[in-house]
């Protein structure tokens, strides 16, 4: 293990008035975007024939804030519901995951967003691909703005998560996040560590064309960043085909991790690259992995600072997702997860990943690529 290897003891984790705990628990991480309630077919169904929806929750920021604190991590949710019923119910559902909510606001003028999630046939065996419908213009998040920064909840965080959603929300929320990284930056306030996850959502930028200009610019202002290689592929074009062509177009980020889908994931930091594949899923439904993974990824890097632990960590909980129908889906159990984030390369590989928890590779489990770091 090289502990503290990702981000070592001086460069800002520590939150804002000084060296935080060692370990996740003396970390707080504040995430900052939109949740909305989603209203899915009960039965994996089309839209188009169920008799009957289910509510649940759906927002990328809070998905990351739900997984930290599965992971035993001090986890704060920011953002704006509407003082509505559905807004009650995602502030409810948020904090009973054992999130600190008291960051959230309620607006009495506007309404909490809403989806509706459409499954529908994968052509991956058992998977559903499902298509998200949004209603969310004018809701009571995309009122949020800068003015947001000076809350204590953020002022005292050691980290703070955003994502590519927010942006596209509209002129205040772009606002809010040109800010939120450009206050890592400025030498008069304390300097929390910044996580952005692309979280390109091709939906809220129609007729937007800048979108690939935008989230490029904000990305590289972070600290850490996530992003898909595909929708790194669809942002920023040839040069984004292959992981370090995305590093490339981000040189100023301390770590990039860039996922490639079933294959793995990559992390840079400095000048190194470490890959580690991914694990052999029996995938339920896909929505929420990305959350899941980022979070995943954050909670080992305040635990160990170890890169392999942290890649492995973001995998393990993105199958916690991948093999649930929504988008927060249990974690295996603490012994388990130790298990896997300390096993040989080879062993790790052949891991297989169901709704059942993790299982011993077998005989004929298939082989991938062994973790590899240059």
């Amino acid at each position: 293990m090289v502990t503290g290897a990702l981000w070592p003891a001086g460069h800002g984790l520590g939150g804002a008035h000084g060296p935080g705990t060692p370990g996740p628990g003396g970390h707080v991480v504040a995430c900052i975007g939109e949740t909305m309630a989603a209203l899915v077919p009960a039965e994996l169904e089309s839209l188009a024939t169920a008799s009957t929806l289910r509510v649940d929750v759906a927002g990328a920021e809070s998905n990351v804030a739900m997984y930290l604190a599965d992971h035993g991590v001090r986890a704060r949710w920011i953002s704006r519901l509407g003082d509505d019923a559905l807004g009650r119910r995602v502030a409810r559902t948020v904090g009973a995951a054992g999130v600190d909510v008291s960051g959230v606001t309620f607006d009495p003028a506007r309404s909490t967003g809403l989806l509706f999630k459409d499954p529908g046939p994968s052509a991956a065996p058992g998977a559903r691909a499902t298509r998200v419908t949004y209603y969310r213009r004018d809701s009571a998040a995309s009122a949020m703005g800068p003015h947001l920064l000076a809350d204590q909840a953020l002022r005292t965080a050691s980290l703070w998560h955003l994502s590519g959603i927010t942006p596209a929300l509209s002129p205040s929320c772009r606002a809010l996040t040109r800010a939120a990284l450009d206050v890592t930056h400025s030498a008069d306030r304390p300097r929390p560590v910044v996580s952005f996850d692309v979280n390109y959502r091709a939906a809220l930028w129609v007729a937007d064309e800048t979108a690939g200009d935008l989230l490029r610019e904000l990305a590289d202002a972070a600290d850490i960043v996530f992003v898909g290689l595909d929708e790194a592929a669809i942002l920023w074009g040839a040069a984004a085909r292959e992981p370090a062509g995305v590093r490339a177009l981000l040189p100023s980020p301390r770590i990039v991790v860039v996922k490639d889908a079933a294959r793995g994931a990559t992390a840079f930091h400095g000048d190194t690259l470490t890959l580690v594949p991914a694990l052999r899923v029996d995938v339920v439904e896909p929505v929420g992995a990305g959350d899941a993974f980022a979070a995943g990824f954050l909670a080992e890097l305040l635990n160990s600072g170890d890169v392999v632990r942290c890649l492995r960590s973001g995998h393990l909980t993105a199958a916690s997702a991948l093999t649930v129908a929504g988008d927060h889906g249990p974690l295996p159990e603490a012994a388990i997860r130790e298990h896997l984030l300390t096993t040989d390369d080879a062993t790790w590989a052949r891991a297989q990943f169901s709704r059942a928890g993790p299982r011993p590779p077998g005989r004929a489990a298939r082989r991938r690529p062994a973790a590899r770091r240059r």
